[in-house]
């Protein structure tokens, strides 16, 4: 029947989270399952289609919530309100990652071994610091995230495999922050790659962003080019020994 999609319940304490996922019900092995963590607007439309176009690679696309209830922000102001408080407390943040991640793993037809994580934006920021904690699985990916430390994981080994796709002009995220990463990746161990995307903004996936002051701003070319570095990273990460 090709893809199928529905929504799953989980739950941190008495806080509601509404997953979205999507697989190939015609897949009858087990499959690497890869989460998707949202942009700062919450699980919005935008992830759902990615866990689709990830099971439409063969893989269980499971966009995951933060906020709760499937919270969505209605504008910027909003946006970052519900953004703040996990910009704040990182261990709150690494909590509702690593529950997504626990919620995927006791899915039935997921391959336990095989999961990775990708995020894009706040979300990107979200799937480092769930490797950061030295969660176990294979890999993250992080679509033009932010790349702040979150000052709770320093001596840490990271076990995932990184891939950080950034865009060069991007204001939110400065050389300097793209510099600190890697050294902090290095002394965790982690097996890491940055791509940089030349004279591409922040948000370059996103066929909505178009505000170049604010610095987001969507380029089909680094979306297309981010997009094949991820489907070769993660059949790289799980058909590896």
């Amino acid at each position: 029947m090709g893809v199928q999609t529905r929504q799953i319940e989980y739950f941190d304490g008495a806080v509601r989270m509404l997953g979205f996922v999507a697989c190939d019900d015609a897949v009858s092995v087990p499959m690497p399952a890869v989460l998707v963590a949202h942009m700062w607007g919450g699980r919005e439309a935008f992830v759902c289609d990615k866990a689709r176009a990830l099971a439409d690679l063969g893989y269980l696309g499971f966009a995951l919530d933060l906020y709760g209830n499937a919270k969505l922000g209605s504008g910027p102001e909003e946006n970052a309100r519900l953004m703040q408080p996990f910009l704040e407390d990182r261990a709150l943040l690494q909590r509702r990652m690593q529950l997504a991640l626990d919620t995927v793993r006791q899915l039935e037809g997921v391959d336990k071994s095989r999961i990775a994580a990708i995020g894009f934006c706040f979300g990107g920021l979200c799937v480092l610091d769930l490797a950061r904690t030295g969660a176990d699985l294979k890999g993250v990916v992080s679509f033009h995230g932010l790349l702040k430390p979150p000052g709770n994981t320093q001596g840490r080994r990271i076990q995932a495999k990184i891939l950080v796709l950034h865009g060069h002009e991007d204001p939110m995220v400065p050389v300097e922050d793209v510099i600190a990463l890697e050294r902090e990746l290095t002394e965790a161990g982690a097996d890491w790659q940055v791509h940089v995307y030349g004279h591409t903004m922040h948000a370059f996936t996103n066929p909505k962003a178009n505000d170049p002051k604010l610095g987001t701003v969507y380029h089909p070319v680094a979306e297309r080019r981010s997009w094949q570095a991820m489907r070769n990273f993660l059949e790289e990460i799980f058909n590896s020994a």
